[in-house]
């Protein structure tokens, strides 16, 4: 039928695009090898030695290795089966582009982008090349950090969100696991494959973010806007104080229930934007006033005032009690956020604002399907950022 001919289409130029990558960019480097890594086989370039593994997710396995071309560390990330089916492709689609298109000092890089295979009839393998970070934020999260570390790690993710928004991209899985750090506190986003342009809220799908950082309007099927992403850096920073996870629900239905056992029950106005089926459940629930922010988050958690910045616990919480809105309409933005007390000390609009105003940073993707020539206008490139405390 004619969607399933869409669907093949659309998986098939996807696969044929990514060839284009991954073959094309490496003409001249044909010589491969083969090393187990885990339960996976790595073929990679000979440039690329060393390889240890150092993560792995549902989107596939990664590396570190040693570059000999740029005599540099880099991390190596194989893709499990991207082209399986058609969610599978459009998500390895979404991170190749994205990572290839979006170019800022907080998101992760792309180095490279290869395949062993030498036809499209073989191919079903993409290696990403990226930077290599020395930590992910799980790992910082059990440190204990002073206000400048935490104000200007969330900077630098806002920097990154921001960028990513303003490309009409909202990135949807943001979590400890999905933002790496360098010693020097330098910060990136990585891992697209769930990140999608923002579209009406009723196409989006509910199944998108790891659960314990899914925004109320996930969970309750509403649809979503940019600010999705806000709820995310505010369970983050709650971690990040707390030192452990604010609503560890084992489902979604427990996932709401720790919501509201802490911010309390929403108000009607909130409740009747809800599906009829859904307010139901909801109004049959318990009833919770929940705390104040002062009790969810009082000043023992934090670490002691700034006399440099004059950074205070009263302000990363008043930062809390903003981002941690269930109404996503009454929550803030990351505008709002970058101009927060709290953020603001690092604020340069040369950084935040930097977009490329020519079209030097535009990426265009073309190629054929048959007699069908399928052209994309991607993207910008962005400004990098500066200064920046250390990660001791």
């Amino acid at each position: 039928n004619l969607t399933h001919f869409t669907c093949r289409i659309f998986l098939d130029a996807q696969k044929a695009l990514i060839e284009d990558f991954a073959m094309n960019k490496n003409k001249k480097e044909k010589e491969f090898y083969s090393l187990d890594v885990g339960d996976s086989t790595f073929t990679v370039l000979k440039r690329y030695q060393n390889l240890r593994p150092i993560g792995s997710g549902a989107q596939g396995i990664v590396c570190s290795a040693y570059d000999q071309v740029l005599e540099r560390n880099v991390a190596i990330k194989k893709l499990s089966r991207p082209f399986q089916n058609q969610t599978h492709a459009k998500r390895a689609f979404r991170e190749l582009v994205l990572m290839k298109c979006v170019n800022h000092k907080n998101i992760i890089g792309l180095l490279n982008v290869f395949t062993p295979q030498k036809s499209l009839e073989e191919f079903q393998d993409v290696y990403l090349v990226m930077e290599l970070m020395d930590a992910n934020l799980c790992q910082v999260i059990q440190m204990e950090l002073d206000h400048e570390r935490l104000s200007y790690l969330l900077y630098q993710m806002l920097c990154g969100i921001k960028h990513l928004h303003a490309a009409g991209i909202i990135h949807r899985d943001l979590k400890p696991s999905n933002i790496v750090v360098k010693s020097d506190c330098t910060l990136k986003i990585l891992d697209f494959g769930l990140a999608r342009t923002a579209a009406t809220g009723l196409l989006m799908t509910p199944y998108v973010v790891t659960r314990y950082y899914r925004a109320p309007e996930v969970i309750l099927g509403m649809g979503y806007q940019a600010n999705v992403d806000i709820w995310s850096v505010g369970c983050i920073l709650a971690e990040m104080v707390r030192h452990k996870i604010l609503f560890p629900g084992r489902d979604y239905i427990d996932q709401w229930n720790k919501v509201i056992e802490q911010l309390g029950t929403p108000s009607q106005d909130f409740l009747m934007k809800l599906n009829q089926s859904v307010r139901t459940y909801v109004e049959n629930r318990p009833r919770y006033a929940g705390y104040s922010f002062e009790k969810l988050f009082p000043d023992v958690l934090f670490p002691a005032d700034s006399d440099h910045n004059k950074l205070k616990a009263s302000q990363a919480r008043d930062l809390l009690s903003k981002m941690l809105v269930i109404d996503a309409s009454k929550r803030i933005s990351v505008d709002e956020a970058l101009q927060h007390p709290y953020i603001n000390v690092w604020y340069d609009p040369a950084e935040v604002e930097a977009v490329s105003e020519s079209n030097e940073g535009i990426l265009v993707l073309t190629w054929m399907f048959g007699k069908v020539r399928i052209t994309l206008l991607l993207g910008h490139r962005y400004g990098p950022l500066s200064n920046a405390p250390h990660l001791q």
